[in-house]
């Protein structure tokens, strides 16, 4: 494998990112979703940060925040991953740090990239350094943080939960729990209530030009960072543009027969002082355009329909025609800049 070198037109965007010629994105989210959306943004802007939820608690990130009561680095390695450019360089350790080993031993199914972040926090007891360290051993082409430096819980009211219940309310612990309930999910909270934000996101949010919310997991990986106080407040303090990136169809259990205006009214629950400029969404995806537009005129926001999806039919979004969204979008609805 060549070590990454930049190339002259690599060299002249860096040079055209200084003069400001790319909007500040900052993606906010937590597993594939956030992954398709850093995968399409690196696309489009040099100068990209992702904020990342930490909540999950299955599989080897669970397993980690168990035994070393660390921040769960699972959904801070996909993000990692679908920063990583696609030259050999990048593709080679992006497959690195996804790799998951299997034995019948303590390392089965343990992925190579949670390892690595969770022995450079210990090294360097820094979450953020740490991060960048791995980001630029990697040539990733932005940056992740995490949303706060606590692990955290998520929970869930959730109707029907128990199937012998249908109608009873109960509170059901834990993100992997909460993401295949086979009841009607209610509302989410994080425990502790009001988590300590990052320093570095809520900056990064107040400084940026656009923020995305979305694509995802709705109530355990897009609706947590509304439940981080400082979060929030930079979320609705920011002078940037904000664009929803709604999903492409329901999730099984969390969502289950939601319609997409249905999405936004959950959020505005959670979130009633957030307002939003852009709500985009998949053209095949929306049997009823004006009630979406009707949810979307409550955050304030124009509904963007456009052909995001995968040509394959799957629930999975094209990289390059979600790219070519969101292009769109900093350029029809974003403020006059330098990157126009």
């Amino acid at each position: 494998m060549r070590r990454h070198t930049p190339e002259h037109g690599e060299s002249a965007a860096r040079s055209s990112r200084k003069r400001g010629a790319h909007p500040k994105v900052v993606a906010l989210g937590g597993g594939m979703g956030l992954s398709a959306s850093l995968t399409a943004l690196r696309r489009i802007t040099g100068d990209l940060t992702a904020v990342v939820t930490v909540a999950d608690d299955g599989g080897s990130s669970g397993r980690l925040r168990d035994e070393l009561g660390v921040l769960p680095p699972g959904d801070l390695r996909k993000a990692l991953a679908a920063l990583c450019g696609d030259d050999d360089w990048g593709q080679t350790w992006s497959r690195v740090i996804q790799h998951r080993f299997s034995s019948r031993g303590d390392l089965h199914d343990h992925a190579v990239g949670n390892l690595l972040i969770v022995a450079l926090w210990e090294q360097l007891g820094d979450h953020v350094q740490a991060l960048d360290l791995v980001g630029k051993l990697l040539g990733a082409h932005g940056r992740v943080l995490p949303m706060s430096a606590v692990p955290l819980e998520l929970q869930a009211l959730v109707r029907g939960h128990d199937p012998l219940r249908p109608d009873a309310v109960d509170t059901v612990r834990g993100q992997a729990t909460v993401a295949l309930t086979p009841g009607e999910v209610q509302s989410v909270h994080l425990v502790p209530h009001d988590p300590p934000a990052v320093p570095e996101a809520v900056a990064a949010v107040l400084d940026a030009d656009w923020v995305v919310l979305g694509p995802g997991s709705w109530f355990s990986s897009v609706i947590p960072h509304l439940l981080v106080p400082e979060l929030l407040d930079a979320l609705v303090e920011t002078k940037a543009r904000r664009v929803l990136s709604l999903n492409l169809a329901p999730q099984p259990g969390e969502t289950d027969g939601f319609s997409p205006q249905r999405h936004l009214e959950v959020l505005g629950r959670h979130a009633p002082k957030l307002a939003l400029d852009v709500v985009l969404a998949d053209e095949a995806a929306v049997p009823d355009r004006d009630s979406l537009a009707e949810a979307a005129r409550r955050f304030g926001a124009a509904v963007e329909l456009a052909p995001v999806a995968a040509p394959d039919g799957s629930p999975t979004h094209d990289p390059e025609l979600l790219a070519a969204a969101y292009d769109r979008i900093f350029r029809m609805h974003g403020r006059i800049g330098p990157w126009r």
